[in-house]
């Protein structure tokens, strides 16, 4: 004859037990507002001459996404952090080698 498992009966009470476990903890303090600027891009390129642009990553309704302003314009909204640093790889040109 097989033995019965009790896996139905085991599930069930540690599920309850996890209930319970979540029910008696305090309750988690909610993410901290983030502020309007969250991050700041400097590119400064030496190669034919000085040339400086800043990249503003302003603060979206996703928490995961930026609004970006390039030199105080416009550039993207809604946009991911390494689809930003893409378009900045993809906006430096290689130099040849001399």
């Amino acid at each position: 004859m097989y033995k019965k498992s009790n896996f139905k009966k085991r599930s069930q009470m540690m599920n309850e037990a996890k209930r319970r476990k979540i029910q008696e903890s305090p309750s988690p303090d909610y993410p901290i507002e983030l502020p309007e600027l969250r991050r700041m891009i400097i590119v400064i390129d030496y190669d034919f001459g000085k040339t400086v642009h800043i990249l503003k990553c302003m603060k979206t309704n996703r928490i995961d996404l930026f609004k970006v302003y390039s030199d105080g314009k416009l550039w993207k909204d809604g946009i991911g952090f390494s689809k930003i640093l893409q378009g900045i790889r993809k906006s430096l040109p290689r130099v040849r080698a001399l």
